[in-house]
């Protein structure tokens, strides 16, 4: 009788990246305090180096970004690559996206020069990094967009999306959002609200939005609104647990309506509250409403700061 080898499970290695200021580091730290062996700003060239050396111990977690000293996007996919090939490796993106406004205002802030553009002004360096990065962006496994979340707020949410027992839950996150402000990044599958019964043309009930009962109320009275939630929630529950077969460790579902107030937000309630009842760990954002609430004045001298970089690298 042969004796079987008991199979190792795969150790995962997660390439953190994403735009200077999108916080990186951040998670970097909190993958390390989650247990992970963490490695900032590691040369690509070093990576086979490190695996070549003693088995892992532990998860890996590996921070990326135009600093490294021979870092390019072709280097970075190749790696990619290479590490889906290796046996006992499981490969994930970790990207930090951010809106290219608010890294702006992060870098005025701290009135730390861009890696990029460190003889110009910071918005010119973001401009060239965040196009730089698109391919990166487009190959992410895990893509959070950090533009409304604080340091804690992003340490929670990387803690939730890489807690637990690794490889066999889905995170899964609901968002609404508007289309005048275009589709948010990084989502698995988008849906259109729009053709539904829209409560912004019943004035009692334009200043509320979808969490209200009212709304929520006004918007299934469309006859065509529990067809259209139950066939969502159909092809949802076929597709879960498929991707969570697969590997796939977050899964984004988006709802768009016009204004991201109501109708959008009535169906991304109503699909979490189902996909929480049937097991899923499930998250929630309506962008439009944490945008709304996280708006906030510019600080006193904010445009000045700004005029006098760019004088200043004139």
């Amino acid at each position: 009788m042969t004796e079987q080898t008991p199979s190792r499970p795969n150790k995962r290695i997660v390439l953190v990246t994403g735009p200077s200021g999108a916080g990186r580091s951040t998670a970097i730290r909190t993958l390390e305090d989650m247990g992970y062996e963490a490695i900032d700003n590691l040369p690509l060239s070093l990576l086979p180096r490190l695996l070549e050396g003693p088995p892992l111990n532990s998860d890996l977690a590996l921070g990326l970004d135009v600093r490294n000293r021979d870092f390019s996007v072709n280097a970075l996919i190749e790696t990619i690559d290479r590490l889906s090939d290796m046996p006992d490796i499981r490969p994930e993106v970790l990207y930090l996206d951010c809106r290219q406004d608010v890294l702006l205002r992060r870098f005025s802030e701290t009135r730390r020069r861009h890696p990029m553009a460190p003889a110009e002004s910071p918005d010119q360096g973001i401009q060239r990094e965040c196009d730089l990065l698109v391919p990166i962006m487009a190959r992410a496994d895990i893509l959070i967009d950090s533009s409304e979340l604080t340091p804690h707020d992003l340490k929670a949410e990387v803690e939730r999306l890489f807690s637990g027992e690794k490889g066999t839950h889905l995170a899964v996150s609901v968002n609404s959002f508007s289309y005048k402000r275009g589709l948010p990044r990084g989502m698995d599958m988008v849906l259109d609200c729009r053709f539904l019964r829209n409560p912004y043309w019943d004035a009692s009930l334009r200043g509320l939005d979808g969490r209200s009962g009212a709304v929520a109320d006004y918007v299934a009275q469309d006859a065509r609104f529990d067809g259209f939630f139950q066939r969502v929630l159909d092809l949802a529950e076929m597709l879960l647990p498929a991707y969570r077969d697969e590997g796939k460790a977050h899964f984004a579902i988006g709802f768009g309506c016009t204004g991201g107030q109501h109708r959008s937000v009535t169906m991304a309630e109503k699909l979490s509250k189902a996909l929480a009842e049937r097991g899923w760990q499930v998250s929630t954002r309506h962008r439009e409403i944490e945008r709304k609430a996280n708006a906030a004045p510019q600080p006193p001298g904010f445009g000045s700061v700004i005029a006098k970089m760019k004088e200043d690298n004139a």
